[in-house]
């Protein structure tokens, strides 16, 4: 083998190693490896996977007002699974769970899933979603399954916005305004049938507002 061919050779050899070493180096520091979690948070416990899970607060941090759990939670199980509880580490906040559209029991079939939070699906609302909440932050989550049992998770607070505002809380609601009755003999408001805003005597027939023509009147011939 000549000189030439022979350092060719050594050439290719040095850059197979290098190679190896850098996938080597590469493999030890995977995400796994590195505990790298994705931006939605997402683990899975037995039978159970929660996924995309974040807490939605309200669009702007002064408005008080409910927040929502939102995510997706599969069930990779052979029997349906109850989701029976959420709770959020320290703090005594309520959650209060609703099937699809607001009724009944959240229930996650054999082999299936159910979406938390949007229109018609499952809810997860917390009344008091300003207590203790803060956008940005992270909050440890923690659901509770009829057969898995406690399954925790972290999740990311943030604001009904951009992407999330189809996915967020209601606004508060204002305080209704009474709608005050009529009382007997109470001033009607002004109009071109009652001009001076007089009250109505009890069985009056309300005066047509109407031109003469409309109201079944003839009309004087013109001269």
């Amino acid at each position: 083998m000549s000189s030439s061919l022979r350092r060719g050779v050594l050439a290719a050899s040095a850059l197979v190693l290098s190679i190896a070493s850098l996938s080597a180096c590469a493999a030890g520091n995977s995400a796994q490896t590195l505990e790298v979690k994705p931006d939605n948070a997402a683990t899975s416990v037995g039978d159970i996977k929660l996924q995309n899970i974040n807490v939605i607060t309200q669009p702007d941090q002064k408005t008080e007002g409910p927040a929502v759990i939102t995510g997706r939670v599969f069930n990779n199980g052979r029997t349906d699974q109850e989701l029976r509880s959420i709770t959020l580490a320290g703090k005594n906040v309520p959650v209060k769970l609703s099937g699809a559209k607001g009724a009944g029991k959240i229930v996650v079939p054999a082999g299936g899933a159910v979406t938390l939070g949007g229109k018609d699906n499952a809810s997860a609302v917390l009344p008091k979603g300003r207590e203790g909440l803060k956008d940005g932050e992270s909050q440890n989550l923690s659901f509770g399954f009829s057969s898995t049992g406690e399954v925790k998770i972290s999740a990311y607070v943030v604001p009904a916005k951009s992407y999330f505002k189809e996915w967020g809380p209601s606004a508060a609601a204002s305080p209704a305004q009474p709608a005050g009755n009529a009382k007997p003999g109470a001033s009607a408001p002004a109009s071109p049938a009652n001009p001076s805003g007089a009250p109505a005597k009890p069985g009056a027939t309300p005066a047509a507002t109407g031109s003469p023509a409309q109201n079944g009147q003839q009309q004087p011939a013109g001269h």
